[in-house]
């Protein structure tokens, strides 16, 4: 599905009849939980305005989502119950939990809601039927609700019971607030960006992002190419990269992007200089060495971007109306080289343009320096955002307009 600024996404919140029902929510509450508190609650803050457009409309409110990955088991370290207790700090009626999906004591408690409260399903990944896209089991869910609403773009693309299989059962269903503007957003990408336009990406493997560079191809005047990922692209021009990370089996696929690059228009912008370590073991920041592309690496890994490719990127994504960054710039969990991701961040957070950042390390980097607010659109799907931007139809979006996702 594509839409455009002047285009709305629908269903939307509004296209559908909810006072006096019970609306079933699917949302993205899958949170990091560290002793049995959760680390980062920004994923349940922004569903909040979904679920308070529907409180204020006198809906019963029943959510469900996905924790890690039981596999189909009940692991205790996976349940949603830490997650229901920190959403009754946040929300202003009662919070309910039940340690199931399904069946008679998800009834029984759903038979006791009052408008504006909220009921908090068990990990959906607990029954194997999820992820297996089990009809059945998306009939057991959809029982749940009177009106179905989607609002969880981290899981959109995966053709899963709960996003995928349920829609058959509903004739009433929309979009959530998230959702919408997951779609809108990351639409404005692919359809007559602003320009100049850059898409910045980085992360380990250029394979993961191989789909979504080729879709880009074109449609961007700059792609500036990060982390370690770089490494196969400088080595495929004939760099010496020491012992960073190189994806070897796909160092022809990479000069086969740069040539099309060339003939398409987009400029890619590798690292000009790099930080440099001998051991990667070696957390001492004087171990630490800047050495220029097309210099002798020493038989070291490149750990980030270095100071004068920071510039250089920086100056680019200030200067553009349209930016998109995906991926780390080095080993940002490791302190000591998370230096060009951070540096990166406060640059995309300056710009003046359309700015959508997604994947964990790019929002880590910016919530961490108090940034994220200061971005036109945090995307919470890394994988969905990829694929949405490589030009696939997500299963969670194309089964609730009724559309093959083949």
């Amino acid at each position: 599905m594509m839409a455009t600024p002047e285009q709305s996404v629908h269903p939307r919140l509004e296209d559908v009849e909810v006072r006096g029902k019970t609306v079933l929510v699917r949302v993205d509450f899958n949170v990091p939980v560290q002793n049995g508190n959760v680390a980062d609650d920004t994923r349940i803050r922004l569903t909040l305005p979904t679920l308070e457009w529907l409180a204020e409309r006198g809906a019963r409110i029943v959510v469900m989502s996905h924790l890690g990955r039981p596999k189909g088991e009940r692991r205790p370290e996976y349940s949603l119950k830490p997650v229901a207790d920190h959403l009754k700090n946040l929300w202003h009626h009662p919070v309910h939990f039940v340690p199931d999906c399904v069946g008679d004591p998800v009834t029984e408690v759903r038979a006791t809601l009052k408008a504006g409260e909220i009921l908090l399903l068990e990990n959906l990944r607990f029954h194997a039927g999820e992820t297996k896209n089990d009809p059945e089991f998306a009939r057991a869910l959809a029982s749940n609700g009177d009106v179905y609403i989607n609002d969880a773009f981290g899981a959109a693309h995966r053709a899963h019971a709960s996003v995928h299989a349920i829609t058959q059962f509903f004739s009433e269903r929309a979009f959530g607030r998230l959702m919408e503007r997951e779609i809108t957003y990351l639409s404005r990408l692919l359809s007559s960006p602003s320009r100049p336009y850059t898409a910045v990406l980085g992360g380990a493997k250029v394979s993961d992002k191989f789909p979504v560079i080729q879709n880009l191809l074109g449609r961007v005047d700059h792609l500036l190419i990060g982390g370690a990922m770089s490494y196969t692209f400088l080595k495929a021009l004939g760099h010496d990269v020491g012992r960073s990370l190189v994806e070897d089996e796909h160092l022809a696929s990479v000069q086969q992007l740069l040539d099309e690059a060339n003939a398409k228009g987009t400029r890619i912008e590798l690292p000009r200089d790099h930080r440099v370590v001998p051991d990667l073991d070696n957390n001492d920041p004087a171990a630490v060495s800047v050495i220029r592309t097309g210099d002798s690496f020493r038989n070291g890994y490149g750990v980030d971007i270095g100071p004068e490719t920071e510039r250089v990127f920086r100056d680019i994504i200030t200067g553009s109306a349209t930016v998109f960054w995906n991926g780390p710039m080095g080993i940002y969990e490791r302190p000591i080289y998370a230096g060009g991701t951070r540096f990166i961040a406060q640059a995309v957070a300056d710009c003046d343009g359309l700015t959508v950042v997604g994947g964990g390390d790019s929002l880590a980097a910016l919530k961490e320096a108090g940034l994220l607010e200061c971005v036109t659109h945090a995307s919470t799907g890394g994988g969905a955002s990829l694929q949405f931007l490589a030009g696939r139809k997500l299963p969670g979006i194309v089964a609730m307009l009724g559309e093959d996702s083949e």
